[in-house]
């Protein structure tokens, strides 16, 4: 007869709670705006979103400073490859930066 093994795994706890922190979190549009290719209005336009639409920030950079719904502010949310969005269009929860820089 062959005996039962467990089977054991090491997780690392620091690991799994950076998992957590990356995970991808979405924040809710608060007013039409414009998407741009890069962090500015001078940027071309590649789309709009509609208020009340929810978008997810793979990161932030700085950019052009605009004066929006939630305030002023110079940093720009990267929602998709060269595409950003002033953050002052985007409800964070915070007047600075929420996601890591791009």
């Amino acid at each position: 007869m062959v005996p039962e093994t467990e089977s054991v795994v090491d997780i690392d706890i620091d690991a799994e709670i950076d998992i957590e922190a990356t995970a991808a979190r979405s924040y809710p549009i608060v007013a039409d705006v414009n998407v741009r290719s890069g962090p500015g209005t001078s940027y071309r336009k590649v789309g709009r979103l509609s208020a009340g639409s929810r978008v997810t920030i793979a990161c932030q950079k700085p950019g052009e400073t605009v004066t929006g719904p939630t305030g002023t502010s110079k940093i720009w949310d990267r929602i998709g490859s060269g595409r950003y969005v002033s953050d002052t269009y985007v409800r964070t929860g915070s007047s600075g930066y929420v996601a890591p820089r791009c």
